[in-house]
């Protein structure tokens, strides 16, 4: 896990400013290179061969630099005859090798997270991102080249760009929580697309191709309820081992639901020694606390568990700098625990593994069983709601399944391409590498993806139970966690501490140039229980990144009596 920043080609320039903006992503140092129409940077977070796996990295006459892991790198040293060659232990060496053999299709044989920058011995130059968007990467047209970079404060901090509001991307981070696509808050800057790999020559994109994330036309692995068990254990235990590839400390985040209960069963049976668990819990009345549920599963696995409370005092002190990490933003208020979750872990765990992408790719959420219930049984597609016209009408599009889904699995499709790259994975990156620690997804996996996605719709959800056969599984190896059980979920009572301070938010909302433009009734909508977070958020990210406040200076403003 890292930073990465660089220009392909155009007028001579240096990528340190463009680092120097993202060390908080890579607090173990950082690397400069000059090369052949190209300036390149990393800012490192050691993870794997800490000594030899400094980027940039040279091998097979090419050159990378990488944000993420290449879980698979074992694998491919091994399958394609690269241990006399290697060099390093560094999990980008072998993408090197394999480009060298067999130009781009290498991208298509990695196993993991990353968004890298590739130059080939042949002079062919290459941006890349995973297909689930786990990694970000944001790119940008600069003095006839192109710029890219971990996170968008790098473009501003090496003058790249003026900070201009893209007005459409707010009008759907208001109504949707995140942004669609590939578009950013910022004109002139977009996101590379989740598994999209484009060439680039002379600083222009040359051709570009997309992978999807989930498996196209991929066979039902049966209906043997035993057998899709058995199966389902070692796919998911494959991933877990590979995800805790790393010479640092590693461990969870522990919620008290299905998801990361798995993963916490799967690492306490591959691990000898105690798993380390944090758990965040609130302190407020009437909200919703999972620890119980969490220490329940922490006691049965023998896990070193530790719990963090999240209360009134923390909402306020955390949001501006919630605020301040996510500079492409994302109005879930779930970034609030995860900041503090990541704060309790830092300097004990450097890596994490979360539960991201089960409710995804198992069919965990509510919606998903409404979608497939009868209008008259109170059935609904499983869409926004709420939204503007032009801005659901922009959803459906980025939503758009390929044909021969069923009405689940459509449902699926649509967040696996809109609100998980753009909302949780985004939360995930920027929380924790504000704190210098990685997070890695082990039910995001390609393995994982191929064998839960053509699953029938009824191992998925059956008899009001979403995630169904994980379920099944997790009452097998876990009882603890109690799979049957009616959850709470996971709520943040954001609007209750807010409620207290609403009136002198709606008194100064409008000072802030952002929210006067797009939204005048804001001092009313301040003023009315369910819409004020988004704005909240809105605002103190508008202050933070277009007007240039200091983080906490951005929220007394808004504040001010």
């Amino acid at each position: 896990m890292c930073g990465i920043a660089g220009v392909l080609g155009g007028e001579e320039t240096t990528a340190e400013p463009m680092i120097r903006a993202l060390g908080h992503r890579g607090p173990d140092g950082v690397r400069l290179e000059q090369a052949a129409g190209a300036a390149l940077a990393h800012a490192r977070l050691s993870i794997i061969d800490l000594e030899g796996g400094w980027q940039p990295l040279h091998a097979a006459g090419g050159t990378v630099i990488g944000n993420g892991e290449i879980y698979n790198f074992v694998e491919l040293a091994a399958e394609h005859g690269l241990g006399d060659v290697l060099a390093t232990g560094s999990d980008f060496e072998p993408l090197l090798h394999l480009y060298a053999r067999e130009g781009d299709a290498a991208f298509r044989r990695l196993r993991g997270m990353y968004a890298l920058c590739l130059l080939g011995a042949d002079g062919r130059a290459w941006l890349a991102r995973d297909p689930f968007g786990i990694k970000p990467l944001y790119i940008m047209e600069h003095r006839g080249g192109l710029a890219f970079a971990s996170e968008p404060r790098a473009f501003f901090a090496a003058g790249m760009m003026q900070k201009v509001l893209d007005e459409g991307a707010a009008r759907e981070l208001l109504d949707l929580n995140y942004v669609l696509n590939e578009r950013t808050l910022f004109q002139g800057l977009r996101r590379l697309a989740p598994g999209e790999v484009v060439e680039v020559r002379n600083g222009r994109i040359v051709s570009q191709h997309r992978s999807a994330p989930l498996p196209r036309d991929r066979a039902s692995p049966g209906d043997n309820e035993a057998a899709l068990l058995k199966k389902l254990d070692a796919v998911l235990e494959d991933s877990v081992r590979v995800h805790q590839r790393s010479d640092v400390p590693y461990g969870l985040f522990l919620s008290g639901g299905i998801d990361s209960a798995a993963i916490a069963t799967l690492m306490a049976r591959l691990n000898e020694r105690p798993v380390t668990a944090f758990t965040c819990g609130f302190d407020a009345p009437g909200a919703k606390d999972e620890r119980a549920a969490a220490e329940k599963v922490a006691r049965a696995l023998d896990l070193d568990w530790r719990e963090t409370n999240f209360g009134e005092a923390d909402f306020w002190r955390v949001l501006p700098q919630v605020a301040w990490a996510l500079d492409d933003p994302t109005a879930d208020y779930a970034t609030l625990p995860t900041y503090k979750l990541a704060e309790a872990a830092k300097g004990t765990l450097t890596v994490v593994l979360t539960g991201e992408g089960g409710d995804e790719l198992f069919g965990g959420y509510g919606r998903y069983r409404r979608a497939l219930r009868p209008a008259l049984l109170g059935g609904r597609p499983a869409e926004p709601r709420g939204a503007r016209p032009e801005v659901l009408a922009a959803w459906r599009e980025a939503a758009r399944p390929p044909p021969g889904l069923t009405r689940l699995q459509e449902a699926q499709w649509a967040d696996v391409t809109t609100w998980l790259p753009a909302d949780l994975l985004l939360k995930l990156d920027r929380c924790l590498m504000a704190h210098g620690l990685e997070g890695r997804t082990p039910f995001l996996d390609p393995e994982v993806a191929a064998f839960a996605w053509p699953l029938a719709d009824r191992f998925k959800v059956r008899g009001g139970y979403g995630k169904w056969l994980l379920r099944k599984w997790l009452e097998r190896v876990c009882p603890a966690a109690e799979p049957w059980a009616k959850k709470q979920g996971f709520t943040v009572p954001v609007e209750a501490w807010i409620a207290p301070r609403a009136a002198d938010l709606a008194r100064n909302l409008g000072k802030v140039e952002a929210v006067r433009r797009l939204v005048p009734d804001a001092a009313r909508r301040m003023g009315v229980d369910g819409g004020r977070w988004p704005l909240l958020v809105f605002a103190v990210w508008a202050l933070i990144h277009l007007e240039g406040a200091q983080p906490n200076d951005a929220l007394a403003a808004l504040l001010r009596t």
